[in-house]
């Protein structure tokens, strides 16, 4: 039998005390360099966040394709757990236009479940593409502003 061990690795993405996450257009700005470092595809995110919504950590959980990426609540919820969140915010990135599709619905209510089990608040979950690619050109969805979450 093979035993691992797990380890965390610490890289500094920003001053934490600085950043409140709040708006969708907030997370949005946040996470947008994120998502240009593999512009081509589809990149899930969970930041995790203090009691006043100041980020604890970033996690990439899943590098996918040009239109999917895989997410299980297992992969979310165990960086938020070892980081002992109050909350977290879910994202990713769409390369053009970000309606959410019929996946991206069930995965959000997947996780809103899951983090009722867990205790953790599911701030929200954000789609970032382009405004070019939107009728209202903000360059997101915002599943909390669209009363889904």
């Amino acid at each position: 039998m093979r035993v691992y061990e797990a380890k965390l690795v610490y890289s500094l993405v920003s001053l934490g005390d600085e950043v409140r996450l709040i708006t969708p257009d907030q997370i949005a700005t946040y996470l947008r360099p994120a998502f240009e470092e593999n512009p081509m595809q589809e990149v899930f995110y969970c930041v995790y966040l203090d009691r006043k919504n100041h980020p604890l950590g970033r996690h990439l959980i899943s590098l996918g394709t040009v239109d999917s990426t895989l997410v299980s609540p297992r992969e979310v919820f165990r960086g938020a757990i070892l980081a002992s969140a109050s909350a977290l915010i879910v994202a990713h990135n769409h390369p053009g236009d970000p309606a959410p599709s019929a996946p991206d619905m069930h995965v959000t209510r997947l996780l809103r479940e899951a983090a009722k089990t867990v205790d953790i608040d599911l701030i929200d979950h954000v789609v970032v593409g382009r405004a070019s690619a939107e009728p209202l050109a903000k360059g997101y969805f915002s599943f909390r502003e669209a009363g889904i979450l």
